[in-house]
Order: C-alpha cells, then structure tokens, then sequence
C-alpha cells in the first residue's frame, strides 16, 4: 500500500483543495496522513473527513515588525523536530503541501528523507511559506499561467484547484427550495468569503431595492453580519455561513458576485457561472486577490471591480452588464482546460509515489 502524507493550514483555502484528493486517493488505497497545526483550523476539517491527523508547533515568518518575530522561530523550530519524528514514523511513498506556514517543517523533513515533495501554489505570486519550500519540491502546481514565470520552468506544472466533487453536484431545484426563492427571476449569489466582508456587504444593500426590481438574492455574509431589518424581506436571504447546502445555492445561481480568493474563483470556473469579482485591496493583503481576479478578467471568466473604486451606480450597472452578457462569460469559461485539477494532481502522485 502506497502511503502519502498531506499538509498545509491556516485558512480553510489551505485545506479545502487536499479535501478533493481525499475520494480519489482512497480509490487508489492510499494510506493517508494529514500533518497540520494543533489547533487551526485544518484539524477540524481533516479530522471531520475521517483522515489520521497529526498537529505539530507552527508559527508565522513575517516581513514587518511584531513582537511575534522573536518567539515564532522557536515554535518553527519544535515544528521541524516534531516533523522529522513524524516523517520518520511514516516514511510516505510522497507528500503533498497545499502551504500555509505549518507545511514549512513538513516540507524541510520529506527532503531530509529523500521523499519527494508536490507542493501546490494557488495564488498568482508564490507566498513567503511556498518560497521556501519550492527549493525541496519535485514539483510545484499552479492555478493562473501567469504563474509559471515565478516557478523554476523544470519544477512548474499549470493544474488548476482540486474542486471538490460534490460541490459540481448541486441542484437548481433543492437551492431554490432551501433559500425559498424563486424560479421565475434570475438570482444573484454575494459571498464575502468565509469571514464575510464589510466593504461588499453594505454596497450590495446599498443597491438592494434596485436588484430586487429584477433579480433575487441570496447573501452569505459572514458571522455577525445579518442585518435584523432585512430579514423576512421578499425576494432577499442571507446566512451567516452555509456549509453542506451551499453546493445547491450554487446551482440556483445565475450571477455571483464574490470576492477573489484563488480556491473560490477556481469553483466559479469549474461551475462555469457569470460573476463579478470585488478583489480585496492591497491595502489589506498583499495583493494577491487583485492579481488573481485581474488574470480570470483577462482570460474572460470574470467581471472585476477594485473595492476602492466601487459606487453604488457602477456595482449596479456592473451586475447588470454582466448578467445581460452572461453566455459570453460562459463561453470564454468553457473553453478553459483547468477544470480537472483532481486527476492532473492525482496523476502526479501517482508517478512520483512510483519511484
């Protein structure tokens, strides 16, 4: 029985991708192994799928000034030593990082052994934790063609996001039954991302009363963020979060508006729905969601508007644009070949597992 070992944590867009090799490595009768950070998030994600999972001391390189800074390189530290008892444990035929900071020890450790390593980068520009670890991996995947000119050519491999199976497996009729809406008008999908955002929540409310003259809403806002004077409002739903059933409201959606994390944009095009992208500013990040949604812009997939820039006129006249034009976007994302990351993914386990 071949055996592999997976990592990667922090955010659930660390994680999410390693959830839809699960089926498939299964199938195969892989001996599975998660390696993540006691507490974050990850666990309960990798734990909840049934999959072994050790936690080992994780902590964050950073490139400003935090009192942090002088404690985390300890936590690193124990995090290489627990890594290296594990990897020794186990000795995986391959492991594969999703990244994130704690995949750093597991990474530095499948190299002390001689085990190769396929590390998976879905943003636009590598970020600090998959530098590092590039120099150790056999291979490296991507989700944008912009990608490969920041990744050794020898190394670099264009795979799109692993999408989970059954996310592709909605239907129309069980999200208009869950959200009470309507099949006779189109209807728009907000995601703020898995924290909801601020800044995309109070625009579209703003322009609510002119949606609703054409369109439906369904609004997932994050925690915290219902608001009590909108509830029960006709042709309008909103969630906290929507986890199992969110597959559904997915297929009942004509149009999404959503922000530009890499594994979100990457579902929107592998279920081909006409959306406009609202990019989380570099002044809250590092960018990367503006590089992301302005390379899906470019290939035709998306609509795009920097947060910066948004009015209550052009976000409207954008959605309107968008959903008028909508089997254009379809066509431009039908003809992309990233849609089956999974097999392109599980393929190169499977040779490297081999050697």
């Amino acid at each position: 029985m071949k055996k592999i070992v997976l990592t990667g944590g922090g955010t659930a867009g660390h994680v999410t991708p390693n959830l839809a090799l699960l089926p498939s490595l299964k199938e195969l009768d892989y001996e599975i192994h998660y390696i993540g950070s006691y507490n974050g998030i990850e666990r309960k994600l990798i734990e909840g799928a049934g999959i072994p999972y050790d936690g080992i001391s994780s902590g964050k390189l950073r490139r400003y000034f935090d009192r942090k800074n002088f404690s985390d390189p300890f936590r690193v530290l124990k995090g290489c030593v627990e890594a290296m008892k594990l990897m020794k444990k186990y000795h995986p035929d391959v492991v594969f990082s999703k990244g994130g900071f704690v995949a750093v020890p597991v990474v530095l450790a499948a190299r002390h052994y001689k085990i190769p390593t396929i590390i998976h980068e879905s943003d636009m520009t590598p970020g600090l934790a998959n530098k590092l670890c590039i120099p150790s991996a056999a291979k490296v995947c991507c989700n944008f063609p912009e990608t490969l000119e920041y990744l050794p050519k020898e190394k670099a491999v264009l795979t799109g996001s692993p999408i989970r199976k059954e996310l592709l497996e909605g239907d129309r009729l069980t999200g208009l039954n869950y959200s009470g809406l309507s099949a006779s008008r189109p209807i728009i999908l907000v995601i703020g991302g898995s924290l909801g955002s601020v800044a995309v929540n109070n625009q579209i409310r703003k322009i609510l009363p002119h949606l609703l003259e054409t369109f439906q809403v369904i609004h997932i806002c994050g925690k915290g963020n219902l608001d009590e004077s909108l509830i029960g409002k006709t042709g309008y739903v909103q969630y906290e979060y929507v986890d199992a059933p969110l597959r559904h409201l997915f297929a009942a959606a004509d149009l999404i508006v959503s922000r530009a994390g890499a594994n979100s944009i990457c579902e929107i095009l592998a279920l081909r729905k006409p959306n406009i992208l609202i990019p989380l500013s570099a002044a809250a990040s590092r960018g990367d969601q503006i590089l992301n949604a302005r390379s899906f812009e470019k290939q035709g997939f998306s609509k795009v508007l920097e947060e910066e820039q948004i009015t209550e006129e052009n976000l409207l006249l954008a959605i309107k644009d968008t959903y008028e034009n909508r089997q254009q976007y379809i066509s431009a994302m039908k003809q992309s070949t990233l849609t089956d990351a999974v097999s392109t993914i599980i393929a190169l386990i499977s040779s490297y597992a081999k050697m």
